[in-house]
């Protein structure tokens, strides 16, 4: 989908001044006018943050280099990058004391600092991931030259373990990088870590690195209670862990944060341009994001995220039951944010974003979601399909769901 915008730019040679507050006012009334119609892909809107707004567009900040040294600069946010490295350490497991990471650019650049950690240490590693794996880890094993054995999945996007046992095997003389996804890009499917791991100590491959990419799924899981909770993080076997920022926490800037429950290298001198060591993959990053993802971590706290979390899943619940009614082929299984759903057949009035393929497309219940987008989106499939004036909507219920939550 193109997003239309009012034209307020001259033509390239023209050197009059454009009106370019003119040309914000219509781009933020467009942007708004579209924002209900991006069903598919995850990003939390629901958290703003007008007391950074001065900060934000008026401050030039780079975290220059490695987080935990502060360098030659003083326009930075380090302080607040450590922060949130030990929080979000803390939740999936690391003794904060020691946990190391930083906040990248997304969580491709989490993966890609993991996996070169790993060829780093391990020149002959074999990149395992499921065929259900984010298509960046394709990308990070070709950018270290790894051999990248992809491992099918079941019908829930998991990664089958007596395949990757198979595979492991046969490559057994050779270290082994395996990328574990929480949260699945198409159906949020959760890879058995704990699994996994055990499968290395059975075939006794020590020489090993876990990479759990838990970029959507990863916070929002970590906070439901024990019973229900499922093992992946550190404590199951986890060695590096990437979550990213705009995706739950609400950044509204694309950031993610990854995660070593201690420093994956030996300690480094400090480069001499910026007085800091240089242990992350980009070279100048933003020092906005981190203060945003303090600022959302911070002032939410465990508890109010938790809250956002449970109200996704009830939206979710709800967004299936409606589906269901309406007799329209979907999936949905607690505790994901995700359904899946066939494709529309026919033309929609107004131009919802499913994403997927020609087959089948996902809605998830980000913070942000309203219902009555829901609502709209329903009312609109069905009218274009069976000719139906109205969708009745139904109260959502504060049910909490469960593992065996029927789908």
């Amino acid at each position: 989908m193109t997003l239309t915008v009012p034209n307020l730019l001259g033509p390239a040679d023209d050197n009059t001044p454009p009106k370019l507050s003119a040309h914000a006012a219509g781009l933020t009334a467009a942007l708004a006018a579209d924002h209900k119609f991006h069903l598919a892909f995850p990003g939390a809107t629901d958290l703003v943050y007008p007391d950074l707004a001065a900060i934000l567009t008026g401050q030039l900040l780079n975290n220059v280099g490695d987080p935990f040294d502060p360098g030659h600069g003083r326009n930075h946010t380090k302080p607040y990058e450590i922060d949130v490295v030990r929080r979000l350490g803390a939740l999936f497991g690391a003794d904060p004391a020691r946990v190391w990471g930083y906040v990248t650019s997304g969580a491709t650049e989490g993966t890609i600092h993991a996996v070169h950690e790993a060829a780093t240490t391990y020149p002959s590693v074999v990149v395992y991931s499921s065929t259900a794996a984010h298509y960046s880890v394709t990308k990070a094993a070709v950018l270290v030259r790894a051999p990248h054995v992809m491992i099918r999945v079941d019908d829930r996007g998991r990664m089958l373990l007596d395949e990757l046992r198979d595979r492991l095997f046969e490559f057994r003389d050779r270290p082994a990088m395996i990328v574990a996804t929480v949260g699945t890009t198409e159906h949020e499917g959760i890879d058995d870590v704990a699994g996994i791991a055990g499968l290395c100590d059975d075939l006794n491959i020590t020489d090993r690195r876990i990479h759990v990419d838990a970029a959507l799924a990863g916070i929002p899981l970590a906070l439901l209670p024990a019973h229900d909770r499922p093992a992946f993080g550190f404590d199951a076997g986890a060695t590096s862990m990437v979550v990213s920022g705009h995706k739950f926490p609400s950044t509204l800037m694309p950031c993610a944060v990854i995660l070593y429950p201690h420093p994956p290298h030996q300690p480094a001198g400090p480069i001499s341009y910026i007085g800091a060591a240089d242990t992350t993959v980009a070279g100048s990053r933003s020092g906005h994001t981190p203060l945003v993802l303090h600022w959302s971590l911070a002032g939410q706290g465990l508890d109010g995220h938790r809250r956002r979390a449970d109200a996704a899943r009830e939206l979710a619940a709800y967004t299936h039951d409606r589906l269901q009614h309406l007799g329209w082929n979907s999936h949905w299984t607690w505790p994901a944010f995700t359904i899946t759903l066939a494709q529309p057949t026919r033309p929609l009035p107004q131009p919802w974003v499913l994403g997927g393929d020609r087959r089948t497309g996902r809605i998830i219940t980000m913070p942000g979601i309203q219902q009555a987008w829901i609502d709209e989106f329903l009312i609109d499939l069905a009218t274009s399909h069976w000719a139906r004036t109205t969708v009745i909507p139904r109260q959502r219920s504060r049910r909490r769901g469960g593992p065996g939550t029927p789908s």
